[in-house]
C-alpha cells in the first residue's frame, strides 16, 4: 500500500517563478490582408524542417491569418511549391 504525502510538506524549488506572457503580435498583420499561395518565400516562415503548419500559439498569427495560412500552405503543396513531409 502507498502512503500519500501530505499536502503541507515542503514544496520542491522553494522559490515562486514569474512568467511573462509574451505580446501577441500578429506577423502577418502588417505586411499583407491576403496571403497568396504563390508566395512561397513567405509560407516557408511558418513551415519548419518537417513541413508542419506552425500551430498559432507558436506562429503568432490571428485566428483569421492563420485560417488564410493553412489554404495558401496547402494550395502550394498541391502546387509543388513546398514540400508535403
Amino acid at each position: 500500500m502507498q502512503q500519500r504525502r501530505s499536502s503541507s510538506g515542503p514544496r520542491r524549488g522553494g522559490k515562486k517563478r514569474f512568467y511573462y506572457r509574451r505580446a501577441k503580435v500578429n506577423p502577418l498583420l502588417d505586411k499583407v490582408d491576403f496571403i497568396d499561395w504563390k508566395d512561397f518565400r513567405l509560407l516557408q516562415n511558418f513551415t519548419p524542417e518537417r513541413a508542419k503548419i506552425l500551430p498559432r500559439r507558436i506562429s503568432r498569427a490571428s485566428a483569421r491569418s492563420q485560417r488564410m495560412l493553412k489554404v495558401a500552405i496547402k494550395r502550394a503543396r498541391y502546387m509543388a511549391l513546398l514540400p508535403y513531409a
